[in-house]
């Protein structure tokens, strides 16, 4: 077995443990060390692991940690959650809210954008509420990825498929396949969670209370931060929408809003030393390993061997689904979007695709980056985290339902 393959699968494993002994992992510092591992073995050479990192994401990323950070640093996002939630008179009430407010956020601002700012907004809840974090992070991190599969700006993945697919609207085309079994992918999330801790639930106290704004100065920036973020994704939402020529890239719609914070708030250094860096280095080394393990031929040989239907509805599902867990859901993407489109492809297909690769986030924590961002963030802030074991019991069986119905709905 290749060495990559081997370093991947102990990825897997210290991730589901995170220790060794009586050492204490986090995950950034499991993928770091996976990525040292190819690199000093010689499995990739040192040229080609600097171009496997995507400097886009990387850069989207530093721009919406920078945003995350002022907002909370300024008190801005707890006045935003209190605005959002209370309204919420019980605690199934506002475990709906969060999954609604959070899944249609990441249909319009990309469900990475959301997994950044909500963090901090569900650990202030769960601690206002005397709800448990960990059921607030799940409701967080299953929201941003199934609300983001109705709309080609949801993720990345999302918008590989708008763009190279030959859709004629996307925007539409997406609303019309995925809009309803999204939305019943959010009941059936909601119905999960509440199953699973019933107990907590009914614990819950729900008492809002008002925060004032800690620091107006940088408030004002985040406001403008925030005004630039929303016109910028219309902006891209029409040059999507009518195929304009002018291409308005991901990384401009994330760095311009962090420009005015960096630039003019007197408290930017705070906010850059608050950015989650630990994150930056695990995608950074999750790029390196991804790039090994592909270089082996082993996923792309295990594809060709299957000997199915690569046009199935249920055939993407799977595939997916399967390995959007090994390889991540954008690589995948790029690989099976080719094929599909070779193989005569039609618009459901694409949309099978869209979902499939998509929702695999719910299956695994390394299944979506977004997930990986909200243990990170709320490590860093609170001590609090989801094991491998907490996610998948929920997860495993959320997949399943989430795959069953946009099965339903596309075949």
């Amino acid at each position: 077995m290749p060495i990559p393959i081997i370093v991947l699968l102990l990825v897997l494993v210290l991730i589901a443990v995170r220790r060794i002994g009586q050492v204490h992992l986090q995950i950034w510092q499991i993928m770091g060390g996976a990525a040292l591992v190819v690199l000093l073995t010689g499995q990739i050479a040192p040229a080609d692991a600097l171009a496997a990192i995507n400097t886009d994401v990387m850069l989207f990323l530093l721009g919406m940690f920078v945003v995350g950070q002022a907002l909370e640093a300024s008190g801005y996002l707890a006045h935003l959650s209190y605005s959002l939630f209370r309204r919420a008179r019980t605690g199934d009430q506002l475990l709906l809210l969060l999954l609604l407010g959070m899944g249609l956020g990441a249909a319009l601002l990309m469900n990475d954008t959301i997994a950044i700012v909500g963090t901090p907004m569900v650990v202030a809840l769960a601690c206002a509420h005397q709800l448990p974090a960990r059921m607030l992070m799940l409701a967080l991190a299953f929201a941003v990825t199934i609300g983001s599969v109705m709309s080609p700006i949801g993720n990345p993945q999302n918008l590989l498929i708008a763009l190279n697919g030959g859709l004629e609207s996307p925007f539409v085309t997406f609303l019309r396949y995925l809009l309803a079994p999204t939305l019943l992918n959010l009941g059936v999330a909601f119905a999960l969670l509440k199953l699973y801790y019933r107990r907590e639930m009914s614990a819950c106290q729900v008492c809002h209370v008002e925060t004032g704004i800690a620091d107006e100065g940088l408030a004002r920036w985040c406001r403008v931060a925030v005004g630039l973020l929303v016109a910028l994704i219309l902006a891209k939402i029409a040059t999507v929408s009518f195929r304009l020529p002018f291409d308005l890239s991901l990384v401009a719609i994330a760095l311009i809003p962090a420009v005015p914070i960096l630039v003019f708030s007197p408290r930017r250094w705070q906010v850059l030393r608050g950015v989650d860096w630990s994150t930056l280095v695990f995608f950074a080394a999750m790029f390196v390993l991804m790039e090994s393990v592909w270089e082996t031929g082993v996923i792309q040989s295990a594809i060709g061997n299957m000997g199915i239907n690569v046009n199935a509805t249920g055939t993407i599902l799977g595939v997916s689904v399967a390995l959007s867990q090994l390889i991540s859901n954008v690589p995948l993407v790029a690989l099976y979007l080719p094929m599909l489109l070779e193989a005569g492809a039609g618009t459901r297909e694409l949309m099978a695709l869209a979902a499939g690769s998509t929702v695999a986030g719910n299956l695994l924590i390394l299944g979506a980056a977004s997930n990986v961002i909200i243990i990170h963030n709320a490590e860093k802030r609170c001590g609090e985290t989801l094991t491998f074991w907490e996610f998948a019991r929920v997860g495993l069986p959320l997949t399943a339902l989430n795959v069953a119905i946009y099965w339903l709905f596309l075949r």
